[in-house]
């Protein structure tokens, strides 16, 4: 276990981070019974990611437990308050905040916590919620000449995004979001995702750990972040992630661009070559600049950072000093 000296170091070396390599980090999980299978594995896995067994057990078993730590002190902070109070107040949802490029594999990192927290007795009711369904529809993005800034946080109905987490927060009975497609590329107009008081609640989505805009009249905002309990940034070098984007574009033509309900369906029946000059011209006229510009900022923000490989596997951990 050594020190990260990183941006934000003094001229000491000392750092708000704890870097771990895998092998340290393995040893964390305390020897806990792994809980999930070859077929969890499968379900769990995103196109292009190197997900299995090992990875589960060496990587994701120790955050796991990690977060049970964190949810089980929040509940005794939790009842010091009521203590404090003299009053019995309902315990509110535990909020993980997981962000990270387009292509990282953030998305399956969600989908793994989530059915590794169910596992454990005390949080048995996990739901996650991404940040698609907070975009603005595409009609709404073509009308502010936005769709080609899609994923940017402007594209975003902030407002409504922060009143959901806000309401989750808050210990609302039930709180509803909206319904992404990703085959049709849209909101999905009367469908919804409902939330219903949760152990926990994760939210996934690329500048979720955006901070605050500066408001016009010169106060500060809230954030999205400012609600979160525990936040996780999957991080990689950036020509690992566009290779890893092209390659999931490549992938795609075949599955979910060829049916014709897609919005990518012009782009099913490309060459390899079409394929990659497209996906190459896409990676840098929009993701590659949303990442360098808003996404990877935030990166410092992160109570957890993961850091991948170039064969997508997770090689180093950085656990912010508490």
């Amino acid at each position: 276990m050594t020190l990260q000296r990183n941006e934000s170091s003094g001229n000491d070396g000392v750092s708000p981070f704890v870097e771990l390599d895998r092998q340290t980090w393995s040893r964390l999980s305390n020897e806990i019974e792994q809980p999930l299978n070859e077929a969890d594995v499968q379900r769990l896995r995103g196109l292009g990611d190197q997900l299995n067994m090992k990875e589960i057990r060496e990587v994701y078993l120790p955050l796991s437990r990690l977060l049970n730590l964190y949810v089980a002190a929040a509940g005794q902070l939790h009842a010091a308050t009521t203590t404090f109070l003299g009053e019995k107040v309902r315990r509110t949802p535990f909020v993980i905040g997981v962000a990270g490029s387009v292509a990282v594999g953030k998305s399956t990192t969600a989908r793994v916590l989530r059915e590794m927290l169910r596992r454990w007795p005390d949080t048995p009711d996990v739901e996650l919620v991404t940040t698609d369904g907070f975009l603005h529809p595409n009609a709404e993005l073509e009308r502010r000449g936005l769709m080609q800034r899609k994923g940017f946080p402007e594209s975003y109905d902030q407002r409504a995004l922060l009143r959901f987490v806000s309401e989750v927060k808050s210990g609302a009975e039930e709180v509803r979001a909206p319904w992404y497609s990703h085959l049709t590329y849209d909101i999905v107009p009367g469908k919804e995702v409902v939330v219903r008081r949760p152990d926990v609640l994760i939210v996934e989505g690329l500048n979720v750990l955006a901070p605050a805009r500066p408001r016009l009249d010169g106060r500060s905002g809230l954030a999205v972040s400012d609600f979160f309990d525990f936040s996780i940034f999957v991080d990689a070098k950036t020509p690992y992630i566009e290779q890893w984007y092209v390659d999931r574009f490549r992938s795609l033509r075949s599955s979910a661009f060829a049916d014709p309900a897609s919005y990518f369906r012009r782009y099913a029946d490309l060459s390899d070559a079409e394929a990659v000059t497209t996906a190459v011209d896409i990676w840098k006229r929009i993701n590659e600049p949303n990442l360098t510009q808003n996404v990877l900022p935030t990166r410092g923000r992160a109570q957890l950072v993961l850091t991948k490989d170039a064969d997508h596997s997770i090689r180093r951990m950085l656990l912010r000093k508490t």
